[in-house]
């Protein structure tokens, strides 16, 4: 059964976000199906970086190639450039030719020196506290048609729902591991406490003292002043467990 290139683009990202492990890493696979994308269109090689927003931060996060990742970077040290004019309007921003453009100087004068003659901010909408855009670029003028505009403002919203939910689930993510982080701590921390309580048998607010003050003493971390104690006495690293 045949299959429309819209399919098998969400296929594509269906399967890229099953096999990566992190954000960072989903984003610089998506990079390189748009850059790919973009290049059968224009026929013309096409380097694509991912800009995401936080708050009010921004940085690269991925690319097709280490140039691209290169490329966008150079966007994120000057401060301004048509990715950030993206993901500020909302909408795609082109830079033609950065030999004639008069709106980013310094940014263009880089890109000329890379070799870099024309570029492509198109935005993706993840959410209230979150965005990201795509940068194209390319090595000469004319690229990035009406219609190459058109279909890269179609890919981003086709692929908008995937990256939306590879951001979720690399956020959950990320909330689980600091909550295991922190409950690992504290466990190790509970421990010492007790280690110290039979040792000098003292209440537990005492043990607690006594632990700060060579945390203290030490400069050295709470939890790695615990982690010590625990492994000196039991012999292995503190772990958490959970009753199923």
């Amino acid at each position: 059964m045949s299959t429309s290139p819209e399919r098998d683009l969400l296929l594509e990202l269906q399967d890229l976000i099953v096999g990566t492990e992190s954000v960072a890493e989903f984003l610089g696979g998506f990079a390189t199906i748009a850059a790919g994308v973009m290049s059968r269109s224009a026929n013309e090689t096409i380097e694509c970086g991912v800009t995401l927003k936080r708050i009010k931060r921004t940085a690269t996060v991925g690319g097709s190639s280490p140039k691209a990742i290169h490329l966008d970077q150079i966007e994120q040290r000057v401060g301004d450039g048509p990715c950030i004019a993206a993901l500020r309007t909302g909408v795609p921003t082109l830079l033609g030719d950065v030999r004639t453009d008069p709106r980013w100087p310094e940014y263009q004068k880089v890109l000329y020196d890379e070799g870099i003659l024309s570029a492509l901010g198109v935005p993706l909408q993840l959410g209230e506290d979150t965005a990201a855009a795509l940068n194209f670029f390319a090595t000469s003028t004319g690229v990035f048609t009406a219609d190459i505009m058109r279909e890269a403002a179609s890919f981003a919203d086709l692929a908008g729902s995937a990256v939306r939910l590879a951001v979720k689930v690399g956020t959950a993510q990320g909330a689980a591991d600091d909550l295991n982080a922190a409950l690992a701590s504290r466990t190790a921390i509970d421990l010492a406490c007790g280690i110290i309580m039979g040792q000098n048998r003292c209440t537990q607010a005492e043990a607690m003292t006594i632990l700060t003050n060579v945390s203290s003493h030490r400069n050295q971390k709470l939890r790695d002043i615990a982690e010590e104690m625990v492994v000196k006495i039991s012999g292995g690293k503190a772990s958490t467990h959970f009753d199923a």
